[in-house]
């Protein structure tokens, strides 16, 4: 694809992932990152030059994936841990260059980012122009699903308060969105003020609260305008163009993403159910797997799929990973493929998830062996599984982060290195209504920091990758209560890759509380 800078204006051209709601898993038909190199991954961006060069920056979870999607033409920028992306970028942009920025699929914040680089904001996107979306019906949550109502979940904000992330605004309206894989949210933007609230979307929406006003998304940037007083919004989480709509914005980071990260004794219940039914799907692919002479990760995800829809579940929370020997080394391999043949002696990882009543999404990982397994794989899965065993029973203090589970089974690598294995990811992140949130994250990072509080529910996914050979991750999406870990997951762990001799006793009596197979 070329494109056209000398009339757009600009020297360089960042091309992002992302959609107008700043989305994570956006569909590939709207992804202009993905139209110009090819890269599927969830995240990194592309950078175009002037020259015609184009770089695309991935962190170590796509660098293999990355290398096998892109063309000859594209540099491919390999970050490494520590290393931050749009400081890479700018390494690249000499004084005096102009970047060129589509306004309404970066946010704010990302903007200002670039200070001291010549920004020209780009009203339409130029590598993609997707927009011939389906917007569908907004289903609304039972209280007894979602605990509070509209009225007592917005009591406390602020006003006026512009909010346009999509999993807050699903959050506050308690409404889904399950007629598409891997989202539940809804396509909309809230403006909270003392005189009305209203909700911009073009989904079909039936009387959500009686004090909310619902209008189509081409109204919101003339009534943002219009507003001439001061409007809180949170820049992290809202377009460029949002918020260059506004005449006086006023950053406030969005008590919303706190509120919504801390669920609910009703979202905890409803949680233990959608868990024990993906436990149910997990376990019948395993048994299809294992019963299986000859199959394929491709025929094995399509399995996956069926029957997490006969357990009820209303969509996949993710693309489902169904990943044999190398291919299990790639921390977030999507491919599924049917000339993978999985067959007596194959290793397989599976990492999937669902959405169920609650439309909050579930997550596991687990590996799988067909036939006997060699001491290599008993080795590599019992280091895991001691990594998982020793962050899940952290000792609980004032203060406990995801930082601190995190060191704690980085430290178990970082002291017994394995020769050929590298554990290159955060050992876990936050879970609710999107399948990645923040907080809780349990990595190096400085968002980890933030202290686990009762109600927080997120993964324990430790696991060590050789790219020559296979990988090893084991998930459990756990919760925090009572000042304690509590694992939502039951799936079973596998009893043939478990090498007891590599056990502490104390491992072992935790290994107690989790059922074999």
């Amino acid at each position: 694809m070329v494109v056209d800078l000398e009339r757009l204006g600009v020297d360089y051209l960042l091309v992002n992932s992302t959609n107008e709601f700043l989305a994570e898993y956006p569909d590939l038909k709207e992804n202009a990152r993905y139209s110009l190199t090819k890269f599927s991954g969830s995240t990194g961006d592309a950078l175009v030059c002037a020259d015609g060069r184009i770089y695309l920056f991935v962190d170590g979870r796509y660098h293999t994936q990355a290398e096998r999607e892109i063309g000859g033409d594209i540099t491919l920028v390999k970050l490494q841990t520590g290393q931050k992306q749009d400081d890479e970028i700018r390494k690249l942009i000499p004084d005096g260059a102009t970047l060129g920025i589509v306004a309404e699929k970066n946010s704010q914040s990302r903007v200002e980012s670039f200070k001291g680089i010549n920004i020209k904001l780009l009203n339409l996107d130029p590598v993609n122009f997707y927009t011939d979306i389906n917007y569908n019906k907004i289903e609304l949550l039972p209280l007894n699903l979602c605990g509070k109502s509209f009225e007592e979940k917005t009591a406390g904000i602020p006003r006026p308060f512009f909010l346009s992330n999509q999993e807050e605004v699903s959050y506050l309206i308690n409404s889904r969105d399950f007629s598409k894989n891997y989202s539940s949210k809804i396509q909309g933007k809230l403006l909270l003020t003392d005189y009305e609230n209203v909700l911009f979307t073009n989904m079909d929406a039936d009387k959500i609260a009686a004090n909310l006003e619902i209008l189509p998304l081409d109204r919101c940037e003339e009534i943002l305008g219009a507003i001439d007083y001061p409007v809180f919004v949170d820049k992290s989480s809202t377009n460029a163009k949002d918020y260059a709509a506004l005449r006086y914005p006023e950053h406030r980071f969005s008590p919303v993403r706190e509120m919504k990260s801390v669920k609910m004794a009703e979202e905890i219940e409803s949680y233990k159910r959608a868990f024990k039914l993906t436990d149910e799907a997990l376990l019948a692919t395993r048994d299809f797997i294992m019963g299986a002479d000859v199959t394929s990760e491709y025929e094995i995800a399509e399995v996956l799929e069926k029957n997490f829809l006969k357990t009820g579940a209303r969509s996949l929370s993710f693309k489902s990973i169904v990943a044999k020997d190398k291919n299990s080394a790639l921390a977030h391999y999507s491919k599924n493929a049917k000339e993978e043949i999985v067959k007596d002696g194959s290793l397989v990882l599976i990492d999937c998830g669902a959405y169920y009543e609650n439309g909050l999404a579930t997550d596991i990982t687990r590996v799988f062996f067909k036939g006997e397994p060699e001491e290599e794989h008993r080795r590599i899965y019992t280091f895991v599984l001691k990594m998982f065993l020793n962050a899940f029973n952290a000792k609980i203090t004032d203060g406990l982060s995801g930082y601190d589970i995190d060191k704690i089974a980085r430290d178990m690598v970082n002291n017994n290195p394995i020769a050929g294995y590298t554990f290159g990811h955060g050992l876990g992140h936050g879970l609710g209504i999107n399948v990645h949130e923040a907080p809780p994250n349990l990595s190096t990072s400085d968002i980890a920091k933030t202290s686990l509080k009762n109600g927080m529910c997120f993964t324990i996914e430790p696991g060590l990758y050789n790219s020559e050979t296979f990988g090893v991750r084991l998930e459990n999406s756990c919760y925090f209560a009572g000042n304690k870990i509590h694992s939502f997951s039951r799936m079973p762990y596998e009893k043939k890759l478990i090498d007891f001799g590599m056990l502490s006793s104390t491992e072992k009596a935790w290994l107690e509380e989790f059922p074999l197979i």
